[in-house]
């Protein structure tokens, strides 16, 4: 229906979860979330195809757009929380082995002609990781900012190990299948998940049973629409999220909302839902 749907795999999981084969997985009939969303599970100027399903992890963006007069929506939970119960021991180690922050810059985005790149000041925000954790860390980097010498070797000449998890791909090109495979591999192994900004990484590393942490400079992003709220709106509605020291269950809580835990269905009723059924 969508290449977007492809992004970090997700379309793959999905097909795996029910059974189907992921290294070409079957038409997804309507448009997939892709990553945590403040609006209606998509960029405001994201143009749909009439009539066509919108697949979300988590009743808020449902609430959203129906708001704005949008319908066709089905909430189904966070393709992550069906790869964790897919790879249950993935990465696994005992609670007391985990150590160390894996730390998320905030990152901008690319496609073929348009994109747009983050601005801020990266050694002031190395200073205040520094100053704060206490473990080992490692900088997670976008391909967007990995590929750009400039920002990766300032983190790397600081000291920090500096790791990319793949790429999203686009137009059906270029999709690391194993993107949110290998991160949910080094989830399992750190103590603490951080960033700049609340994101999608946040919410997965809570989920994957890490603490969170969110604080710095939150850098600007070119371009960035202002039909999602910016920092304040966030700052309003997820204040428990915010931090350099989170309470964890209160976190837990919230993630469990954000990536749709209610939601999650049994693989029967995903095939039915996708009209996947025909693939017997």
């Amino acid at each position: 229906m969508h290449h977007h749907n492809w992004y970090y795999g997700q379309q793959h999981i999905l097909a795996r979860y029910c059974g189907l084969p992921d290294d070409f997985p079957p038409r997804l009939p309507g448009y997939l979330q892709h990553g945590w969303n403040v609006g209606c599970g998509w960029n405001p100027v994201h143009e749909f195809f009439d009539g066509a399903w919108r697949f979300v992890w988590s009743d808020a963006p449902r609430r959203r757009g129906h708001s704005l007069g949008r319908r066709n929506y089905s909430v189904i939970g966070a393709p992550m929380l069906y790869l964790m119960d897919l790879e249950p021991d993935l990465g696994r180690v005992a609670e007391a082995e985990r150590k160390g922050t894996l730390w998320f810059l905030f990152h901008g985005w690319d496609a073929p002609g348009i994109g747009a790149k983050i601005h801020g000041d990266h050694q002031r925000l190395i200073d205040e990781i520094k100053e704060t954790e206490t473990e080992p860390v490692t900088i997670s980097l976008y391909y967007t900012e990995f590929d750009r010498p400039e920002v990766r070797r300032v983190y790397q000449d600081a000291g920090f190990e500096v790791v990319c998890f793949g790429t999203r791909g686009w137009n059906y090109e270029g999709t690391d299948r194993r993107f949110l495979y290998k991160q949910l591999e080094a989830f399992r192994g750190f103590k603490r998940v951080a960033s700049n900004r609340l994101a999608t990484a946040v919410f997965y590393g809570v989920a994957a049973g890490c603490e969170p942490a969110v604080y710095g400079d939150a850098m600007e992003l070119e371009g960035d629409n202002p039909l999602f709220g910016g920092q304040t709106r966030i700052s309003r509605l997820w204040p428990e999220m915010l931090g350099k020291e989170i309470d964890l269950a209160a976190a837990r809580a919230i993630t469990d909302d954000e990536l749709g835990k209610r939601f999650l269905m049994p693989p029967a009723e995903m095939r039915m839902l996708f009209d996947w059924n025909q693939r017997d």
